[in-house]
């Protein structure tokens, strides 16, 4: 593949919320997912199920996204383009 069009393949101009927390995608056996999520900061962390950031407590990964508990909600936040 050209570079032009493995870069248009592989990005996604504005797919990421850049004051939110992103899923930048999922990885690991279905009953043990991990996430690597980008942070409202820029900084990208590895989760899993049970581990806190700084905007909640991740309650689940499938392989769709990340349920995320936030204020006493939980939402789902999936993975751009997914």
């Amino acid at each position: 593949m050209a570079n032009k069009t493995v870069k248009s393949a592989a990005t996604q101009r504005g797919a990421l919320k850049k004051n939110s927390v992103s899923v930048l995608g999922v990885f690991g056996p279905a009953r043990n997912m991990r996430a690597l999520v980008r942070l409202s900061s820029g900084r990208v962390k590895e989760v899993e199920t049970g581990s806190r950031i700084a905007s909640g407590t991740v309650m689940a990964i499938d392989e769709h996204g990340v349920m995320l508990r936030q204020s006493g909600q939980t939402k789902h936040i999936a993975i751009p383009g997914g």
